[in-house]
């Protein structure tokens, strides 16, 4: 059930189940329990079954917020690059950014199976657009190092630390993953 036409308070349910869930779920992992999901929301469990009869339901709903961020962060990459801003500063943010979120995303996107893939799809060739152009765009800025590919930055972002790896070895990881991809002024490889 999507938010258009509903009452102000049941869109503000709706979207305080979708929150609590998704909270509790990068938590607790897709096992959590939907009383619990309701209590978290504050609102009844038939509050929660009549936006979301199935597990399944909440657990789309969750994911399609999760790849509309995703789009909207793609987009404010292109504009501001477009823009002529730094490609070091997205690829810094973009590393950090990802490293933050890879638990919840990959929890997310196991959760969800075969339910988005096809949306799924649809962010990752956005996704590897965005690479390319923050990469180009960093060898014109001589931010990266020459030989830096998109595919080299996708295929680091795959080993992204695991969500039980403690916060400073993600920040660690995050600075060794910038020091291996950002160049000096030159733009030459180590």
């Amino acid at each position: 059930m999507a938010d258009r036409g509903l009452r102000a308070d049941a869109a503000r349910n709706r979207t305080n189940i979708v929150h609590a869930a998704r909270a509790l779920i990068a938590a607790h992992g897709v096992d959590v329990g939907m009383d619990d999901i309701a209590r978290e929301a504050g609102v009844a469990v038939g509050t929660l079954y009549r936006h979301f009869p199935a597990k399944a339901d909440l657990i789309a709903a969750i994911v399609g917020e999760r790849i509309e961020e995703m789009l909207a962060d793609l987009d404010a990459v292109s504009a501001r690059l477009d823009a002529g801003g730094s490609a070091r500063d997205e690829l810094v943010a973009l590393v950090t950014t990802v490293a933050a979120r890879a638990g919840e995303d990959r929890l997310l996107k196991a959760a969800a199976g075969d339910l988005v893939r096809t949306s799924l799809n649809d962010v990752e060739h956005r996704a590897v657009a965005a690479l390319r152009q923050i990469v180009a765009a960093g060898h014109r800025q001589k931010a990266l190092y020459r030989d830096v590919s998109a595919d080299d930055v996708a295929l680091i972002l795959t080993l992204l630390p695991g969500e039980e790896t403690p916060d400073p070895a993600r920040r660690r990881w995050v600075q060794l993953v910038l020091r291996s991809l950002l160049a000096d002024d030159a733009g030459e490889p180590p």
